[in-house]
């Protein structure tokens, strides 16, 4: 199902389309694309598929069949992905199936502990879209971030974790001994604690164009949107950072020019990312420049930015793709004030992983303090998993 067979027809100007895209995009399904401005000879094939109506978007899969307009939902359901908990009660729920929460859970499911795991996206969280990781310990020629998350959905599986994708969950309730999770499709679960770890999204720049063009020359995620752009003249990154350097490298696969943008005096990348840059010869960096606007073309796509150096002075870079990449925000906005939080948003814990409401535990990228690192995301999410087994036994001793 998820082979790169599946055809996506759409158009720049229909959202649905970009809800689709997106979707297939966070769960790593390759898909080809198909514009129909840009080939109105495919308008017959939509047509033909959905009883003379052209209905977009159309989503045909590798048996031929087809959805035309699908909620995620549908979507979901057509390939094949487990949105449903199989019971009511479990041990432990940890809501995010990043690197912290996968590894939490081969650690909880290894102490005979019913685990269940629920994910927003796709199983590997950001470690799955990241083209390459060099620098994770046991892997010394690097490994894919999509292979590695692979690795980490299978090995918990293994071990009978439930998995569930495309699910987010909308409340904890926190008023009874056990904790009442409600997930985005109406089910409820219960469990003796529950782990926090949904780690943390790419920032917007909120400039002026951003969020119509997002999926239309606006993207987070090279891995992801970077093939669309094979043989194109430039494409710009925005962000100066290990990830913005890293996925700039990427990027020159398809590109015949990467230019690297930061509003900073210096480059916040490592030096070996920056030695990679400077060194390459299809890549740019432009330091001290802010993105005033990302400006649209006549069909709707991005057609370049309009930027601001040091010094004032106004330029328009054009460009036919924007990547962003200018830090994380943690994704904790659907707790509701349930737990204590720092000034940037991140969840407090003390040394033990636990959050300001007994039974509720947070770890990885989401908590503050931590080094927003694959290899010390696998470490807290080991160590949040045994501070559970501790609160779990001191509920079976009271």
């Amino acid at each position: 199902m998820n082979g790169p067979d599946i055809v996506l027809y759409g158009a720049t100007w229909c959202p649905d389309c970009r809800r689709s895209k997106s979707f297939l995009g966070d769960q790593r399904i390759p898909y080809r694309y198909i514009d129909l401005e840009a080939h109105p000879e495919e308008v017959e094939t939509v047509l033909a598929l959905n009883g003379g109506k052209q209905i977009i978007p159309t989503i045909v899969f590798p048996d031929g069949s087809h959805v035309s307009e699908p909620s995620n939902e549908e979507l979901a359901q057509r390939l094949g992905l487990t949105r449903a908990a199989a019971g009511s009660t479990y041990d432990v729920v940890i809501v995010g199936g990043g690197p912290t929460g996968l590894t939490a859970a081969i650690y909880a499911a290894r102490e005979d502990l019913r685990t269940l795991v629920v994910e927003r996206s796709a199983l590997g969280g950001q470690a799955g879209v990241t083209e390459r990781l060099d620098n994770y310990p046991g892997f010394p020629d690097g490994i894919g971030g999509a292979e590695l998350a692979d690795r980490f959905a299978q090995q918990a599986a293994r071990y009978g974790v439930e998995l569930l994708s495309a699910v987010s969950v909308s409340s904890i309730d926190p008023s009874e001994g056990r904790r009442r999770i409600t997930l985005s499709t109406g089910q409820e679960v219960v469990a003796g604690a529950v782990l926090i770890a949904a780690g943390s999204t790419y920032r917007r720049t909120g400039a002026p164009g951003e969020a119509d063009l997002i999926g239309s020359g606006v993207h987070f995620c090279a891995t992801c949107d970077g093939p669309f752009y094979k043989g194109v003249g430039e494409l710009v990154v925005l962000g100066a950072g290990n990830s913005g350097l890293e996925e700039g490298l990427f990027l020159t696969k398809f590109a015949d020019h990467v230019t690297v943008i930061d509003r900073s005096d210096a480059v916040a990348g490592s030096r070996i990312l920056l030695d990679k840059v400077t060194a390459h010869p299809q890549m740019s960096l432009l330091m001290r420049t802010s993105v005033l606007e990302f400006l649209p073309g006549d069909n709707g796509k991005l057609a370049g930015l309009r930027l601001a150096g040091a010094d004032g002075v106004e330029s328009v870079h054009a460009a036919a793709g924007a990547f962003v990449f200018i830090g994380l925000k943690p994704n904790t906005d659907w707790l509701g004030g349930l737990v204590e939080l720092d000034e940037r948003g991140f969840i407090v814990t003390d040394r033990t992983m636990a959050t300001s409401v007994p039974g509720i535990f947070a770890a990885g990228d989401i908590r503050a303090g931590s080094t927003k690192q694959l290899a010390a995301a696998v470490g807290e999410g080991a160590a949040a998993a045994l501070q559970i087994r501790f609160h779990l036994q001191h509920l079976v001793d009271a």
